[in-house]
């Protein structure tokens, strides 16, 4: 067996209504002044507002920063930090997607630490420690209240990432009831998003593992079973606990065992049109599973059998059979099924392809390697949804 290291969060706290008992874990942590990081549109529909009373009727009054935005700038982050320090918060709460869970670990560091933004990015760059941190996921898609990793907008068309274990927070907690009020196509986005933690995790030519390996497959499998009910029937509290924790594993799973080519192809997309992280990875995944299938197909035959059940045939024929029921799942959640139809412009496909090639962080993991050309004939069979 191969050597490998699995890293997770000490405390998952998995209980619908969890969200309304942040006290309980402060109170453990030694926090007693929390900044709570969230997003402006959470605060307008009313969801971060329980949170808080929870909070304040527990003598546990909450610094509020809900300026957060998606693909969240620096400036995002050294304005929470600077709110933080200004009130002396002693822990950092995220209630939010991706972004503010990312914003929240950043601000935890900077605030425990002595290090400035500039000096975290790269891999196992924070040098000290950081505030408690609970992070509480309002979506189902990124996992990133389970991983290691903050990514971060450093300029006008460019992201860097924030790598290191001390980004895993003391407590993650998925309260399903966040959930039930995402709209469709950010449930879908968030939802596909997840899948492709799973499937990239298992097939992760780095440092893929036992521990990932079983928790990339059940992170399939409930996602699989649960994302059609949840797009199209939002109010289905079994399915959105199962994209949830779905949604959890699958980041515990990438967190030890990186994703690939679909991240590297979609952060650029993400990056030039602000396409939503979760449309970006539909976008280019079945592509990029085409692409992968000479040196995967044995691993994508033993995933069919996960979301085509009884699928029959060799492995070539299982495996193709993965991206058919992707392909149809993408239809079925109402996601545009090409770079064309997300009005991405077919002249700008070398400039993407180059900007993709330099993701070599990702690109190593894949498990066919990935050249300049192979990019470009990628985004080409993307565009046109031909592979």
């Amino acid at each position: 067996m191969q050597p490998f290291v699995f890293n997770t969060v000490p405390q998952l706290i998995c209980r619908p209504g969890s969200a309304l008992q942040l006290a309980d874990s402060c109170r453990r942590l030694g926090v007693s002044k929390p900044l709570l990081v969230t997003d402006p549109g959470l605060v307008a529909i009313g969801l971060v507002q329980p949170v808080l009373a929870a909070l304040d009727a527990e003598g546990l009054p909450a610094i509020l920063f809900d300026q957060v935005r998606e693909d969240p700038p620096e400036a995002t982050v050294e304005a929470a930090a600077a709110v933080g320090r200004e009130a002396g918060v002693d822990g950092v709460i995220a209630v939010g997607g991706g972004s503010s869970m990312d914003v929240a670990k950043v601000v935890a560091v900077l605030l425990g630490g002595s290090q400035p933004l500039a000096s975290l990015y790269g891999v196992d760059q924070v040098q000290g420690g950081r505030l408690p941190m609970i992070l509480v996921p309002t979506t189902a898609g990124t996992g990133s209240e389970v991983t290691p990793v903050a990514v971060i907008t450093t300029g006008e068309t460019t992201k860097a990432g924030v790598s290191s274990a001390v980004l895993l927070p003391d407590v993650a907690v998925l309260d399903a009831e966040l959930t039930l009020g995402l709209p469709p196509a950010v449930t879908a986005m968030t939802g596909v998003d997840a899948m492709v933690h799973a499937i990239e995790a298992y097939t992760s030519k780095v440092k893929k593992n036992p521990l990932s390996d079983n928790l990339a497959r059940e992170a399939l499998r409930l996602l699989g079973t649960h994302i059609r009910a949840a797009v199209h029937t939002g109010s289905d509290r079994e399915a959105r606990a199962g994209m949830l924790l779905g949604a959890c594993l699958a980041g515990q799973a990438f967190a030890n065992a990186p994703v690939a080519a679909v991240h590297a192809l979609a952060y650029p997309l993400g990056g030039h049109y602000h396409i939503p992280h979760g449309l970006t990875n539909s976008l280019v995944l079945p592509s990029v599973l085409a692409f992968n299938m000479p040196d995967a197909a044995p691993l994508y035959a033993e995933l069919a059998e996960i979301l085509v059940p009884g699928v029959s045939g060799g492995v070539e024929a299982r495996a193709a059979a993965l991206v058919v029921a992707i392909r149809g799942l993408i239809d079925d959640v109402r996601l545009p099924a090409t770079l064309q139809a997300a009005g991405v412009p077919e002249q700008d496909l070398p400039m993407l392809a180059e900007d993709a090639m330099l993701q070599q962080r990702l690109l190593v993991n894949n498990p066919r390697e990935v050249a300049l050309a192979d990019a470009l004939d990628i985004y080409r069979a993307a565009y046109g949804a031909t592979a």
